[in-house]
């Protein structure tokens, strides 16, 4: 009897205390659809699922079809009410009458929101995002990669709205402006990662903006910007926390701006991808003062030779692991043994195809 009541004791822990903390560990890393099937498995499980708040705090419609309505119907439910990250990458239905009525019927469950994916939702506009920011105090990272229709309007919204962003991304988003910088800059000094790739309409006045107030820059992504100018780029070396740098395209930097960059002690990426002025005299510059690189594209850099590799090798040699000099004519030495040589670590020997 007393080992009948132990075992039946032992089964009830079991099912109370194990099984609850395998699954909070074990539903953290199964895919959305997974978790909600397991919903349906019983009604206990239902219940303990529900209640381990963990394991509802991100929501992935990422190419999902009737994305919008998916995500108003999900955010309904009180186990969403304290949703963290919000994903739809590629839903492109997603439009601006759905942020309103996530703002009516939702306010509540978007309180505690930090991370929102915009991404490719192109019917969005400037309404939308002002719609949907004002509903997301909290907001820390906001990305709306390839969006035509948001302008500086939208982005008037945003810093007005949210006061917390730390990671931006407006890849893209063509129609965004200088003026766009300048409010990123007043509102965001702790500021950490900014991607503006193919935002045209910018000049060096906006960009340097941005690099005299956010010193707190750890990635910028500038890659296909071709008209920015020494002006602008040498005053990078004032982000003396910065670890990423893409300046694939940049046509107009020169041994003289890149020589300023290498102030930036920290840089573990750079992309001088066709950054067609460039010499020896720059990218020796950068293996002195970077010597943390493990990331260097020199793609399609003509006026570069062996003497920037040895210079790279002299001071970086144990730490670069990719290294692309592919259509840089004038190294000699580009084969994977002769690099090798200079770079034993050195994994990836091609970053553009």
């Amino acid at each position: 009897m007393e080992e009948t009541e132990a075992r039946a004791g032992g089964d009830l822990k079991w099912s109370r205390e194990t099984i609850p903390k395998v699954l909070r560990i074990v539903g953290t890393r199964l895919p959305q659809r997974d978790l909600i099937s397991l919903l349906l498995v019983s009604p206990w499980l239902h219940r303990t699922l529900v209640s381990c708040s963990s394991l509802w705090l991100v929501l992935d419609f990422r190419e999902m079809n009737n994305a919008g309505n998916r995500l108003v119907a999900a955010l309904s439910l009180f186990r969403y009410r304290h949703v963290k990250q919000i994903n739809l990458e590629f839903a492109q239905d997603i439009e601006d009458k759905h942020l309103d009525l996530l703002k009516t019927k939702c306010l509540d469950s978007l309180q505690e929101l930090e991370s929102l994916n915009l991404n490719v939702c192109q019917k969005i506009s400037d309404r939308g995002v002002e719609t949907i920011t004002s509903a997301c105090p909290k907001l820390k990272v906001f990305s709306i990669y390839w969006n035509v229709r948001v302008t500086d309007i939208g982005m008037t919204h945003l810093v007005k709205n949210c006061k917390h962003i730390v990671d931006l991304n407006l890849s893209g988003c063509k129609n965004i402006a200088d003026k766009s910088l300048q409010l990123i800059a007043d509102n965001y000094p702790d500021l950490e990662l900014l991607n503006l790739t193919r935002c045209v309409k910018l000049t060096d006045g906006g960009l340097q903006q941005i690099l005299l107030k956010c010193s707190s820059l750890q990635s910028l992504n500038l890659y296909a910007l071709s008209s920015f100018t020494d002006e602008a780029y040498k005053k990078i070396s004032l982000l003396t926390n910065l670890r990423f740098l893409d300046l694939c395209g940049a046509q107009n930097l020169s041994d003289q701006g890149l020589s300023c960059i290498a102030k930036c002690k920290n840089l573990v990426s750079l992309n001088l991808t066709w950054c067609v002025r460039v010499t020896d005299v720059g990218v020796i510059a950068i293996a002195q003062g970077c010597t943390s690189l493990e990331f260097l594209s020199l793609f399609g850099i003509v006026g570069v030779t062996d003497k920037c590799l040895e210079a790279l090798s002299r001071s970086c040699s144990n730490m670069i692991t990719t290294l692309d000099v592919n259509g840089c004519i004038g190294i000699k030495g580009r084969s994977r043994d002769e690099l090798l040589q200079y770079f034993p670590y050195l994994r990836c020997f091609k970053v553009h195809s």
